[in-house]
């Protein structure tokens, strides 16, 4: 059992609240910013308490404005890695989960060599790949579109790996009554595999999601048109040269709005993300 000091209490949560100081501080002065004027912002010092143009800050950063950078609408961006986020999420998940089944249960020949080969290209750097693969993209005509911003991304080796993992684990017993109840390979897969696997499931769920969310090298080659700008890439986009030149309420505005949805995910499915990669009933 462990002692507990009063002391040693008050240490604990006197380095917990610093911890959240220093985390939310900045967090703090860029609400404060986005609730000032541009001209307010870069005079020295800096205000530290929120100002009056809140809402003009956040109707121009949603709906677009004049800016000398990118005034796409962040409504408009934030859909768009919205829809990125979740189409690399669902098909991260789906394609690992149907490629572990199919290394476990199925037998074919050449199976370790193909564990292997997906094993390997995690060892692969981002920058090796990315060449290739924005030829191929680029040739066939998939740039500035949905399709050329997910497809490339939707295949994941860890993943694959973490569920076949995790399919090993099953018992034989299962299988073998799923076979004698004439459950065929989908229907086992289905009904058995797949609600076993939704505490890691939800855990990889918020893991890619803010994967996805947060891409930036990716989008900054096959996008060149505002129009499918995502919301990292405009932030970016909005920052023109020179400090003075920038509308950096907007920029701060937008920056906050881009926390959101992550944000929103990881409270909503906190529970499941820590079952996920605790749960002992594995």
């Amino acid at each position: 059992m462990v002692e507990r000091s009063p002391l040693l209490s008050f240490f604990s949560h006197l380095i917990m609240v610093l911890g959240v100081i220093i985390v939310g501080f900045p967090l703090y002065l860029a609400f404060v910013a986005s609730t000032h004027t541009p001209q307010d912002i870069i005079q020295v010092p800096m205000p530290l308490v929120p100002g009056s143009n809140f809402w003009e800050t956040y109707k121009a950063a949603l709906f677009g404005g004049s800016g000398p950078g990118s005034s796409a609408p962040v409504a408009r961006m934030m859909w768009i890695s919205f829809v990125s986020a979740m189409v690399i999420t669902v098909g991260k998940i789906a394609i690992s989960l149907l490629s572990a089944f199919a290394l476990v249960y199925f037998r074919f020949p050449f199976k370790k060599i193909c564990f292997w080969l997906i094993f390997v290209t995690l060892m692969l750097p981002v920058e090796v790949r990315i060449g290739p693969t924005y030829e191929v993209v680029s040739t066939l005509g998939m740039l500035n579109s949905y399709a050329g911003l997910t497809i490339p991304l939707i295949a994941s080796a860890t993943a694959t790996f973490l569920f076949r993992q995790f399919f090993l684990t099953v018992p034989d017993e299962l299988v073998e009554a799923a076979r004698i109840d004439g459950a065929g390979p989908m229907r086992f897969f289905k009904d058995v595999l797949v609600p076993l696997s939704k505490t890691s499931i939800a855990a990889l769920f918020v893991i890619q999601f803010i994967y996805g969310w947060n891409q930036y090298l990716w989008p900054l080659l096959v996008t060149t048109s505002e129009d499918m700008y995502p919301v990292v890439i405009g932030i970016k986009r909005m920052v023109a040269s020179g400090d003075t030149g920038n509308d950096w309420n907007v920029v701060m505005a937008t920056a906050l709005l881009a926390m959101l949805p992550p944000a929103a995910v990881v409270i909503l499915m906190q529970r499941w993300f820590v079952k996920g990669l605790v749960d002992t009933e594995k």
